[in-house]
């Protein structure tokens, strides 16, 4: 609680009630505070105060004026922060930092000046009158024609930004966080921004990988240093680096935004921050996915965008072949079964996904998804969130599911067995299961279901088809020019003798579009595996996934290396990110 001096005064008997009441009344009329005006009019010394302070609060007492400040410490706190909780930094021990302040019971400023310095705060008492001197002898501060001080030099905002000089100028005054079904006004966070450098650095950041085109932005504290890095079409890029004085200042103001625990530093926490910006006078509402993890020297924090007005739910414009596509589309639009779409993390097989039960909603159809998280909302679809917490998994989604009358499933992953046992007789009792696996090719899928203990009868009656994907970046339009190679380079890739002397491939320059990479956006490879009659009755008889692979090409199949080597025949991405995602 704040303290409250005029009563003290009183009970110490410094003031008499008179006095008192005629300090509230100028105080009414002139503003500033309490203390201060009984000084003003002569009742009490600044000394007075400060001592009784001191006595009340067994906080020691000082007298700024016979101290010289280092200005090591001084830097320790910006002059902003110093002038709004009137404090001023007296000296450092250890990891302890003493703070000379007016009010030793503001425990908000003492919290706030330990989340930015990460020092333990030892307060001490100082007069106002002091406090006021001292800040515009150590911060170049002037009294306001109010009384208080205000800055004559740069602002701590520009010190807090210094790192971002370099990076697009955006108004990160101009986001608006949304809670659900309240929001928070553009005005507030543009007046925080103002107030709290930390504030404004992460607008900046959430901004600046928006108008870059980042899908993640990885916050990561190391020993010495803190660096922030964004994913920019596949490839993790060096954007800054924060004064480590800002570690805990941004994680708190992370975890704040994503409603998360900021006491909670032991712990992973995952949460989801909704933004509202003006892009080009429209108003666009963007996602971002949160994943606290406690490392060595502080939280690592990782934010996925997931950005609404990217996500393609136009099959044909995916990547697909034509042949591979007319497979896919097959399946899916099957009364019953199973599809399953592979491939690593951040391959594209949500988006896949989504595409996919789009084509296939219609007005006539009940579509359940199990998700963890889920990334987008798509109307006419019931969506759930999976909470392992509270022993909301999968497998139990599944099972709620069978008793909702559905007629597609989509399950976010397979991961155990209890799920893909439940999944494979949802597929064999009328309903068309879509999922995901994490396996390297399509072939290798079928080895999988069975390692999680499936049995090759239910896997070979169940699924219909197999999708395995990677995304390979795309060539930027803006500095496109050929680069030949030898027909015996690309022969050695896959090519067939007659296109490596044909072909002409191609490559990005670099230009200010692309951010001098070559590459602007990226595009889907895909490998289709159609369990045809005879790829079943390899899979009853527990073939491996090379012989499944041999059977499958012989039957047409697109492996996910002809899909790359014809992108690049297309003149769509390079040789390079083909040999980076594929094998022979």
């Amino acid at each position: 609680m704040p303290v409250r001096i005029g009563e003290l005064l009183l009970k110490e008997k410094r003031v008499t009630p008179e006095q008192l009441q005629e300090a509230l009344n100028y105080q009414k009329a002139n503003g500033g505070k309490l203390g201060h005006n009984l000084v003003k009019l002569g009742y009490v010394k600044d000394e007075e105060i400060t001592a009784l302070l001191s006595k009340q609060y067994g906080v020691p007492s000082i007298n700024l004026s016979e101290f010289d400040i280092d200005p090591l410490v001084i830097k320790l706190i910006p002059g902003d922060t110093a002038q709004k909780y009137q404090i001023i930094p007296v000296s450092r021990s250890g990891a302890t930092l003493t703070i000379a302040m007016t009010d030793p019971t503001n425990v908000f400023a003492m919290d706030d000046i330990k989340f930015m310095t990460g020092y333990n705060v030892e307060p001490v008492v100082a007069s106002e009158a002091a406090v006021v001197e001292a800040l515009a002898k150590y911060y170049s501060m002037k009294p306001t024609a109010a009384g208080g001080p205000a800055l004559s030099g740069p602002s701590a905002l520009e010190v807090a930004t210094k790192a971002l000089e370099e990076l697009p100028q955006l108004d990160a005054g101009d986001v608006e966080v949304l809670e659900d079904l309240e929001e928070i006004s553009v005005e507030a966070l543009a007046r925080q921004g103002e107030e709290a450098p930390v504030i404004r650095l992460v607008n900046v950041m959430l901004m600046s990988a928006i108008s870059k085109g980042a899908s993640d932005i990885h916050i990561e504290p190391y020993e010495k240093e803190m660096r922030v890095r964004y994913r920019i079409d596949g490839v993790l890029y060096n954007i800054m680096a924060p004064p480590m004085k800002y570690r805990d200042p941004i994680a708190a103001r992370v975890k704040i935004l994503a409603k998360l625990d900021i006491a909670e530093k032991r712990l992973p926490q995952d949460g989801r921050i909704k933004i509202r910006y003006t892009d080009n006078g429209r108003q666009k509402e963007i996602d971002f996915r949160v994943s606290c993890l406690p490392t060595l020297f502080g939280e690592k924090i990782v934010l996925r965008l997931l950005d609404r007005d990217k996500l393609m739910l136009d099959m044909t414009k995916l990547g697909f072949e034509s042949e591979s596509l007319q497979k896919f589309e097959a399946a899916i639009e099957r009364p019953w079964g199973m599809v399953l779409v592979t491939g690593p993390t951040g391959s594209g097989k949500t988006n896949t996904l989504y595409s996919s039960i789009s084509r296939i909603n219609k007005p006539e159809t009940n579509i359940m998804t199990a998700e963890d998280p889920v990334e987008f909302n798509l109307p006419g679809i019931n969506q759930v969130q999976i909470r392992e917490n509270i022993g909301l998994n999968f497998a139990a989604a599944l099972r709620s599911f069978l008793r909702q009358d559905p007629n597609i499933i989509l399950v976010g992953e397979i991961r155990d067995f209890e799920t893909a046992e439940i999944a494979v007789k949802a597929a064999l009792t009328g309903h068309l299961v879509l999922s995901t696996l994490h396996t390297n090719d399509a072939p290798s899928t079928v080895n999988r279901l069975m390692n999680m203990g499936i049995e090759p009868f239910l896997v070979a009656s169940s699924v219909n088809l197999i999708c395995a994907q990677r995304l390979v970046r795309r060539i930027c339009s803006n500095c496109k020019e050929p680069s030949p190679l030898p027909p015996a380079a690309l022969a050695k890739v896959g090519f067939s003798p007659d296109d490596a002397r044909s072909i002409v491939i191609h490559k990005g320059a670099g230009c200010e579009k692309c951010n001098n990479t070559g590459y602007k956006g990226r595009v889907g490879l895909y490998e289709v595996m159609d369990l045809t009659d005879e790829v079943k009755e390899l899979v009853l008889v527990g073939a491996s996934s090379l012989e499944l692979r041999k059977k499958a090409v012989e039957e047409g199949m697109i492996t996910l290396r002809q899909s790359g080597l014809r992108k690049i025949k297309d003149g769509m991405t390079t040789l390079e990110e083909v040999l980076r995602e594929t094998v022979m």
